[in-house]
């Protein structure tokens, strides 16, 4: 999903450079205007940081691992936008690590799949600090055409949860 997000983002126009942990699948990226980062400290530089992968344990690794995001002693990222879909508990922790350093954290888990965004019918539900959404509206809205606030902290986990559930009912 990471790789049609990004693809989505560098064609809206944004400035995009990307890491994945099997450099090659990023490789094809560089067709849509992207650039290759070498290392997630590379990424450090950027002004907002979109994050997608498996799970809170990938997620803590990307971000907080010794090769992370958070690990070179420069500059940081103003915010992390993270779209796994992570626990309640991972989101909290997640946030409290990037306010540490500075960095803020908005959540936006999606509803959709690779073959979903590549529709252009993604949709983002989000919640942090309004101010952290309102900056990062336009590069949500270059990725999906539905961007939600929910409200501040982990509002949003909880909004994907429901949505799950009444899925699960309806389907």
């Amino acid at each position: 999903m990471g790789y049609e997000m990004a693809a989505r983002l560098a064609q809206g126009g944004g400035d995009v450079t990307v890491w994945n942990r099997t450099g090659a699948k990023a490789e094809p990226l560089t067709r849509h205007g992207a650039k290759i980062a070498t290392s997630l400290a590379d990424l450090a530089a950027c002004d907002i940081v979109f994050c997608m992968v498996s799970t809170w344990d990938d997620v803590r690794q990307v971000v907080a691992g010794p090769k992370g995001l958070l690990s070179g002693k420069g500059k940081l990222p103003r915010m992390v936008v993270e779209c796994s879909s992570i626990s309640l508990e991972g989101s909290a922790e997640l946030r409290a690590l990037l306010n540490e350093r500075g960095v803020e954290l908005l959540a936006a888990p999606v509803s959709g799949n690779a073959k979903v965004i590549k529709a252009g019918k993604l949709s983002f539900v989000c919640s942090g600090p309004k101010a952290a959404y309102d900056a990062a509206l336009p590069y949500l809205r270059m990725i999906a055409p539905a961007a939600s606030y929910v409200g501040e902290g982990e509002l949003a986990r909880i909004v994907k949860i429901c949505h799950n559930v009444f899925l699960g009912v309806v389907t």
